[in-house]
């Protein structure tokens, strides 16, 4: 019954977590930290590997860091599993922004399945924009249909 309550407790945290990172990205990122995203936007503004970017990973990194030493160190051993889902989340973020999207490491081909490229179409479509504002599809593993509908209509014209 414990392993139940602790794997739910982490499931929860990765899904929440979409809603955290949808909210950052629109009301943070496009924000008052525009300065740390806008090279994401506008690539000729980056020198060299990494962008500003980047540092989000360490914000990020920090309520998951907490979790873990506040859930090792007191009676609230649930906070633990809480780092270990945002940490989750963050490798999936990672993975599918960074390494799938992205294509900062070749380590993935091209995935061909609806739901992969519904979120290839949702983040070009956010990528559209170059500024912080009138951007659209701020989340990144929940997708609104109208990418997933764009998809059938494409290949009835085929």
């Amino acid at each position: 019954m414990v392993i139940l309550k602790y794997t739910l407790i982490t499931l929860c945290s990765i899904f929440l977590m979409e809603f955290v990172a949808w909210f950052s990205h629109k009301y943070i990122m496009h924000g008052f930290l525009w300065s740390w995203h806008q090279d994401h936007h506008q690539p000729h503004l980056k020198k060299g590997f990494f962008e500003k970017n980047d540092l989000f990973f360490l914000v990020f990194a920090i309520p998951s860091a907490t979790c873990y030493i506040l859930g090792s160190a007191t009676p609230h051993l649930w906070l633990f599993f809480v780092g270990i889902g945002i940490s989750i989340y963050g490798l999936i973020y990672f993975l599918v922004h960074d390494v799938y999207i992205h294509r900062r490491f070749k380590w993935f081909k091209k995935l061909d399945n609806k739901y992969s490229k519904a979120i290839l179409r949702a983040h070009g479509a956010h990528h559209a924009q170059q500024t912080k504002d009138d951007c659209e599809s701020f989340g990144l593993l929940i997708v609104h249909t109208k990418f997933f509908k764009k998809r059938e209509r494409i290949a009835k014209n085929k």
